[in-house]
């Protein structure tokens, strides 16, 4: 009885790799970005550079302690824990989920040893769990993204002790005792997150100690490391018994690292493919922040409807022009703007087909003077701003909804042995021109059928408008075009003389040049 949902649609979307690649400038920094510095170079031409630690790192790491089994790696941890905790040593025990957290707690509830929880269920006591980590004898167990970045006090936080000198005595207790010991339960996919857990401990120059513990059976080594651990690891004994080598952890590093270069490889796949819609959507959005910001927009809506009127005469009227059908062309007209009685297949077939493009031209610039003069020169630059945003916009979701639609099948093409990046990359191009293409159409077929609110037609002998608020959108696209520009001046395009001689004469009058008086032919529409 579950109502089916209206399908999501996008409106936009790019990958955090190009987001950030629209800074000018980018840097940052963290504690562990060696192990990613591949990344960082391939990805953003980012070099990584170590800075020494401000005071000797003195931490201790052990090797790794390999299990067989889950159960028996956590009742490992369980008993190391009691250990720690009978001889007053601060604990910091890092899980990789919640539910290992949990499963741990209810361990050491068992056995009655305090504890902490650090979760996503008691974030609101973090920052207090975190601050008494350091106490002697305290057990805090936690999630892998919880306190990093925290610096844990030896001996607890001295702003809660009963006294400076009761702070003092906890302090030197816990250092001479080797200070905050790190147990990782299982290692993540991630070195870096690993290093993150380690790294709570001999910060600042403190003592310290970790270890990892690790199983067969955990995620990373059934997935990505049972066949080379496995090998090792069945020397062992039984399974209470574990084995412990140098060797082991830097097999179990090179797992981590295997996982690494996998999900890079993911990632890299992905800024791939964004890259080819990268260079869509840049072209998308500089075009779209001209329409904002530019003052006039005569020019450009006049070149596109000469485009389209052009293109269409074109394509029909070819060959024999005793063969030409003209009602197809006259209908195909119509639909960009109401032609006029004048503009017949009388004409057509009277004239050749330079002499109808320019009468139908000079129809469409005196249709097109006459709606200006009656809508206002102010409320005409509205509706031609409308139009151009409205169409953009519609068709660039379709392009999205396509572009993702053709990402999920490209994979098919490898089944021909044909690379589907290459195939893409093809295919996306293909579809940007059409779109483009689009764009120019669905506004040479719009802007003449557009009116204000309150103006347009109802009924009669021509097409019913489709009514805009112009004032509310003339006080919107006022208060964007503002922020963009600061109040610029506007500069007139350039005239190419290499353009058609119907977008260099509309070039012309736009830059200013002296417009050429027409008289009226016939009686008009």
């Amino acid at each position: 009885n579950v109502t089916v949902q209206r399908e999501t649609i996008t409106y936009a979307t790019i990958t955090l790799q190009n987001y950030f690649r629209m800074y000018p400038k980018l840097a940052g920094m963290t504690g562990t970005a060696v192990t990613e510095a591949e990344e960082f170079f391939k990805v953003y031409g980012l070099d990584v550079v170590a800075i020494p630690t401000h005071m000797p790192m003195i931490r201790e790491d052990f090797p790794d302690l390999v299990y067989r089994t889950h159960a028996a790696k956590f009742t490992a941890v369980a008993d190391h824990i009691a250990e720690l905790h009978q001889e007053g040593r601060p604990v910091l025990v890092g899980t990789v989920s919640i539910e290992r957290s949990e499963e741990l707690s209810g361990m050491l509830e068992r056995r009655g040893i305090p504890h902490e929880v650090l979760n996503a269920k008691n974030h609101e006591r973090e920052a207090h769990i975190i601050a008494q980590a350091g106490r002697p004898g305290a057990v805090t167990v936690s999630t892998s993204m919880a306190g990093r970045g925290t610096d844990i006090i030896l001996g607890g936080d001295a702003k809660t002790a009963d006294s400076d000198e009761a702070w003092a005595r906890d302090h030197a207790s816990v250092v001479a005792g080797g200070g905050l010991f790190v147990i990782g339960t299982e290692r993540h996919e991630s070195r870096r997150i690993d290093n993150q857990l380690r790294g709570r401990s001999g910060r600042q120059g403190d003592p310290g100690e970790s270890r990892f513990y690790a199983s067969l059976e955990d995620d990373i080594m059934v997935r990505f490391g049972q066949g080379t651990m496995g090998s090792l690891v069945g020397r062992a004994m039984s399974d209470d018994a574990p084995l412990e080598s140098r060797m082991l952890t830097r097999t179990l590093e090179m797992v981590q690292g295997k996982v690494e270069s996998h999900y890079f490889d993911i990632r890299k796949h992905l800024v791939e493919y964004d890259d080819v819609v990268n260079g869509q959507r840049q072209k998308i959005y500089d075009d779209r922040g001209k329409v904002l910001d530019e003052a006039d927009l005569k020019a450009a809506i006049q070149a596109k409807v000469g485009k389209e009127i052009t293109q269409r005469i074109r394509e029909t009227l070819v060959g024999d022009p005793a063969e030409w059908d003209a009602d197809p062309l006259l209908a195909e007209l119509n639909t960009i703007f109401p032609l006029p009685p004048r503009i017949d297949a009388g004409l057509v077939a009277d004239n050749g087909a330079t002499e109808t493009e320019e009468a139908v031209l000079d129809a469409a610039e005196e249709l097109y003077a006459e709606r200006e003069e009656a809508f206002g020169e102010a409320t005409m630059r509205a509706i031609e701003r409308v139009v151009l945003l409205q169409t953009v916009d519609r068709l660039w979701v379709q392009h999205l909804t396509m572009m993702s639609n053709l990402r999920q099948g490209i994979g098919l093409y490898a089944y021909g042995q044909r690379d589907p990046l290459v195939m893409y990359k093809k295919e996306g191009s293909a579809a940007f021109g059409a779109l483009l293409e689009r764009i120019d159409h669905d506004i040479a077929h719009t802007i003449f059928h557009v009116a204000p609110a309150g103006q347009a037609e109802a009924g009669g002998a021509g097409p019913r408008l489709a009514a805009i608020d112009t004032k509310k959108t003339t006080t919107v696209l006022s208060k964007a075009a503002g922020a963009r520009t600061s109040g610029a001046a506007q500069e007139a395009p350039a005239v190419d003389p290499s353009a058609p001689r119907w977008a260099r004469r509309q070039a012309a009058r736009a830059a200013g040049g002296s417009k050429k008086s027409r008289k009226r032919k016939g009686s008009g529409g």
